[in-house]
């Protein structure tokens, strides 16, 4: 008779995640409790930061499958009813600190989802006081072809370990209706307030930001983010081969390479554009091209938009 082979065995971390069949666990598991829960979750989310963030944008999980011995799960449903939901509610509050910790330090928070979802689940593979994490980006999505992060700690090193593993493992997981909580993002919790970098010079502060809307395939459903922090930025196309924080890139043929000159006065609190390119519309006014050696500036009011060759939509708010 052929013995089925374990969870554990099946993503090939038998040997070392679970002790042998039969043998003794060594030393005295320490209990489950609701503070080791909710600081796994802590470090979860953290951990789903460092690893899907990029350039200036912090992206992070928005569901959290948390895996449990059953026996472990009965204890919190049986006699700590309602602590799994509060444990929720309470990493919810904290995820929003650490966020508005990352935007004071001049990183741009957006959500890929428009909830937060927990699920905690049990597999009779787990033994008491095991304890895993699956995260997702985006609540019920329907990615079924691709692989999942999976951070296991096992008790014989306490040392968290993650994982890539297919979606088909997931099977055997028990999952219970009374264990799902599904809270709201409030994007109201998330201070956008004029972020500024680590150092203290002004030139490093956030001046404006420009939110663009690119008609291509490659960018159908998102906008493009630039934050100004230099005086004087200069827009261009997909041509432009010069880099910096004082070149905004739009990766579009329809921008000429430059197109635009913003910048920044101080003393008058306001913004000015000069336009190089084919076509430039502000607020419904074509605006005056310009020669790039001799620019002709115009006031540019916040909250505005821009229309770059009647194709590309660009808008500038106040940071």
């Amino acid at each position: 008779m052929t013995t089925k082979p374990s969870f554990w065995q099946r993503i090939g971390i038998q040997d070392w995640f679970l002790t042998n069949e039969g043998s003794p666990v060594s030393g005295k598991q320490k209990p489950l409790t609701p503070n080791v829960v909710y600081k796994y979750i802590i470090e979860g989310f953290k951990k789903s930061m460092t690893e899907l963030s990029f350039a200036e944008r912090i992206v992070f999980y928005h569901e959290f499958i948390i895996c449990l011995n059953t026996d472990d799960y009965r204890e919190f449903m049986d006699h700590k009813k309602g602590i799994l939901g509060l444990i929720s509610h309470e990493s919810v509050k904290n995820f929003y600190d650490i966020l508005n910790k990352e935007i004071k330090e001049g990183k741009r928070v957006e959500p890929a989802s428009n909830k937060w979802v927990f699920r905690f689940v049990s597999h009779p593979d787990y033994r008491a006081g095991d304890i895993g994490f699956i995260g997702k980006l985006m609540p019920d999505s329907n990615q079924q072809e691709e692989n999942l992060r999976v951070t296991f700690i096992p008790r014989q090193t306490g040392l968290a370990q993650t994982f890539d593993i297919n979606n088909d493992i997931l099977k055997d997981f028990t999952y219970y209706s009374d264990g799902y909580y599904e809270i709201p993002y409030l994007d109201s919790n998330i201070k956008h307030e004029a972020a500024k970098a680590a150092t203290p010079e002004a030139s490093n502060a956030v001046l404006a930001r420009f939110e663009t809307t690119i008609p291509d395939k490659a960018y159908a459903g998102k906008k493009l983010e630039y934050w100004m922090k230099n005086e004087e930025v200069t827009v261009s196309g997909d041509e432009e081969t010069r880099e910096g924080q004082h070149i905004f890139k739009i990766p579009s043929e329809w921008v000429n390479t430059p197109h635009l000159k913003i910048r920044y006065d101080k003393a008058a609190d306001k913004f000015f554009l000069a336009s190089f390119g084919e076509k430039t519309i502000l607020n419904e006014v074509l605006m005056e091209r310009s020669d790039i050696s001799g620019p002709k500036w115009s006031e540019l009011p916040v909250n505005s938009r821009i229309i770059l060759n009647g194709i590309i939509g660009m808008n500038i708010f106040k940071s």
